[in-house]
């Protein structure tokens, strides 16, 4: 049975999962002592604190504060480094949805030997596109939350890469991304490219099981993923709400508040379905 307090004693704790490939998995844990977690999954090149990286370089503290949101209403939160983000190991790949797929896998099944159950995932942008993957492959999940992530993966590759990025990559087999100091800040193998531009969200998304409810929180002043993107999402997964934030970007710098009220509104009528169904 779902129970949520407000204004609980809350214990933040470092945790340390393996995944499948013996990469340790670093997150905090927002423990409210509620059984039900909420898993909050980082966007590209990101981490468990920030969720996403603004251009302007104006880190926000998106996860930390979601994670925050949902501690003072007795709702447990966990949020971790994806493998090759953050303080966990690995490596980092331009692809790696389906690893970070399994990394997602991995924390579930940690959770689940406590005895816990994660009932919600939240991923932003690129986070958003795994944690919608992961519904569409574990139907045990009861509800994600897609915060600004991407329909089509063939999509925004240009603006990273360059127009003539397919030409490059199979001349020369990878592209080395560089910061504006002409520092590598990652290289693109052909297989890493191939890795995402292979993945068919439209046919992952129509896999997602009926029951499990799907939140879309897009801006619709998104400069990096068109909000066009999350109108696509609502016409085809069968469980889904849609909810725009006006004037909002993709970093949702000026809307830290809505964004924390709409998740925790979602989250909170997840818990209370739960706890009906459990009386």
């Amino acid at each position: 049975m779902a129970q949520t307090t407000k204004n609980p004693v809350v214990l933040q704790q470092r945790v340390v999962i393996p995944n499948k490939h013996g990469e340790k998995l670093v997150g905090v844990l927002h423990d409210s002592g509620s059984k039900e977690i909420v898993v909050l999954c980082h966007g590209f090149q990101c981490s468990k604190a920030f969720g996403f990286i603004l251009s302007d370089l104006q880190d926000h503290r998106a996860m930390v504060n979601l994670a925050t949101t949902l501690e003072k209403e007795g709702i447990t939160a966990f949020r971790f480094d994806f493998s090759g983000n953050g303080e966990s190991e690995g490596s980092f790949a331009f692809g790696n949805y389906k690893k970070e797929v399994d990394d997602l896998r991995s924390v579930v099944e940690h959770f689940a030997a406590e005895n816990r159950v994660v009932t919600v995932m939240l991923g932003h942008s690129r986070g958003g596109g795994v944690v919608l993957l992961y519904a569409s492959k574990f139907y045990s999940i009861r509800a994600v939350v897609n915060t600004s992530g991407r329909y089509d993966l063939k999509s925004g590759i240009k603006e990273r890469l360059g127009e003539d990025f397919l030409e490059r990559i199979k001349r020369e087999g990878f592209i080395d991304v560089k910061n504006r100091a002409g520092e590598v800040k990652f290289r693109v193998t052909e297989a890493d490219l191939m890795d995402r531009m292979n993945i068919n969200m439209h046919k992952a998304c129509q896999q997602i099981d009926k029951d499990c409810r799907v939140l879309t929180i897009h801006g619709s002043a998104d400069e990096v993923i068109p909000v066009g993107d999350a109108y696509k999402f609502a016409k085809i997964i069968p469980n889904h709400e849609l909810h725009i934030v006006e004037g909002a970007d993709h970093g949702y710098k000026l809307h830290q508040a809505e964004l924390a009220s709409a998740v925790l509104q979602f989250v909170k009528s997840i818990l209370t379905q739960d706890n009906g169904a459990g009386t």
